[in-house]
């Protein structure tokens, strides 16, 4: 090829072609017949390309690019065809596949050779595939985007509770729900951009301020009670807290309080009394599943927050499994309340407690509740020093014997202990009535006295009789 191109070519042909140099150069004859192929690029295999020397270049090419191969050696034999260079792509068909690559034609000179420099556009259709489908895979999450937008708009706006975003730095609106418009008599879009507090009465503004703090940094907020501006009665306000974009926002949701159910004010004051009490207080419905309970229970139980405990059975902490609860609600149902039943308290950990429990019915519309407050004598017991000659009074105290009796004692008195704890406690649970007493303990009347008697509790004639 060197010697073919060899002082044929002049200097513009030389200058446009040094500029122009490609991946494939094919040497061809005026009437298209390839003379000569040079392959400048690693990817283009030369193999591929050998036979074609003799073979026409239109006969190399896919049908669909005949008619430009056709075109471009008729444009460059016409006259004045170096001042109109053009790039055209063409599909050469090689055991591989088709190949795309773009030429340019050039005539040598005065000679009737022309030269087609060509490159490989193989890389660049990569790079468009490529791009055609992060645009696709970006349309697809677009689409989604949009269709999740949809979703939230419907849930949001459905919604029959009074919604509202607000930013978490301004504490100002961002969105609301129609019931929300609806609740404070707004029209659609005046509620944006006003500040929370404008919202509620003036006293309680300060409260809301404060509750908003506490629930940046805390999602287990109990809902706040305020009341609403302009005489819109009271409400149970709640806010949680997250993020959209990097930026922090609350979700509000508040629930109106009709005015026949409203909370007194001796109300308000008598459940943070509760709230605040030392011992445990909880409240439980006649399924004996947990409505409510004070912070000294959740301390006991060993659970972080009040949500975590509400719906689940009492018998889940309380008692020993089996005995203790069922004796305590029976005496409550029969008597109405019972006081200081010593039974132990289970934490979620593992940890037991010795406590004392008093307890109370109460109607709850067609059905009643039970309220326990739960005391913790496990220290008190403790502090109570035993001597050798005593009975013990809990297991505590037995294992104190360890080193001062031999375990056939210890075992002796164990078994005097359990008997007496358990005829004081059905005592305790049937208000001293001894026939009850038995039939809780599954011994006859008389073989009850006769422990009564033994155990120094009681006469050996019964006192019903």
């Amino acid at each position: 090829m060197a010697d073919l191109v060899k002082g044929s070519l002049p200097a513009g042909v030389v200058s446009a072609f040094l500029a122009a140099v490609g991946d494939i150069a094919l040497i061809l004859s005026g009437d298209g017949m390839i003379v000569d192929i040079t392959v400048g690029h690693g990817e283009l295999a030369s193999q591929e390309f050998a036979d074609w020397v003799g073979t026409a270049w239109i006969d190399t090419v896919t049908i669909e690019s005949r008619p430009k191969v056709a075109e471009m050696l008729a444009d460059a034999a016409k006259p004045g065809a170096q001042k109109a260079l053009r790039w055209r792509q063409v599909n050469h068909v090689t055991p591989g596949g088709d190949v795309p690559i773009r030429y340019l034609m050039l005539a040598l000179g005065d000679d009737d050779h022309l030269i087609a420099i060509g490159r490989d556009l193989r890389g660049a259709a990569v790079m468009q595939q490529r791009l055609l489908q992060a645009q696709q895979a970006i349309e697809r999450d677009y689409i989604r985007q949009r269709q999740s937008e949809i979703r939230y708009h419907m849930l949001f706006d459905s919604v029959s509770e009074p919604v509202l975003i607000v930013d978490a730095e301004d504490r100002r609106i961002r969105e609301a729900n129609p019931a929300a418009y609806r609740l404070l008599d707004a029209s659609p879009g005046d509620l944006a951009g006003r500040a929370l507090t404008e919202i509620v009465a003036p006293e309680h503004r300060d409260d809301l301020i404060a509750y908003l703090g506490a629930a940046e940094v805390t999602d287990d907020r109990a809902p706040l009670g305020l009341r609403m501006v302009n005489g819109r009665g009271d409400a149970s306000l709640s806010a949680r807290l997250f993020r959209q974009a990097s930026k922090p926002l609350f979700i509000v949701r508040i629930e109106t309080i009709p005015e026949s159910n409203a909370v007194p004010q001796f109300d308000a004051l008598l459940g943070s009394v509760i709230e605040r009490m030392p011992d445990s207080f909880v409240l439980v419905d006649r399924e004996l599943n947990v409505l409510t309970a004070n912070s000294a229970f959740l301390e006991m139980t060993e659970v972080s927050s009040i949500d975590r405990v509400v719906g689940l059975q009492l018998g889940k902490w309380l008692g020993r499994p089996g005995i203790d609860l069922e004796l305590i609600v029976g005496q409550l149902r029969e008597h109405g309340a019972v006081r200081n039943v010593a039974t132990i308290m289970r934490g979620a950990a593992g940890s037991k407690e010795e406590i004392e429990v008093s307890a109370v019915c109460a109607p709850m519309g067609d059905s009643e509740c039970y309220g326990f407050t739960i005391r913790d004598v496990a220290r008190r017991e403790r502090g109570v020093p035993v001597s050798p000659g005593d009975v013990p009074r809990s297991v505590g105290q037995l294992t104190e014997l360890v080193g001062r009796m031999s375990l056939k004692d210890i075992v002796r008195e164990s078994t005097d202990l359990i008997e007496r704890l358990c005829i004081e406690a059905a005592l305790v649970y049937t208000s001293d009535n001894r026939a009850s007493a038995a039939e809780i303990l599954g011994v006859s009347r008389q073989s009850l006295y006769s422990k009564l008697h033994r155990h120094g509790l009681g006469n050996l004639v019964p006192a019903e009789i």
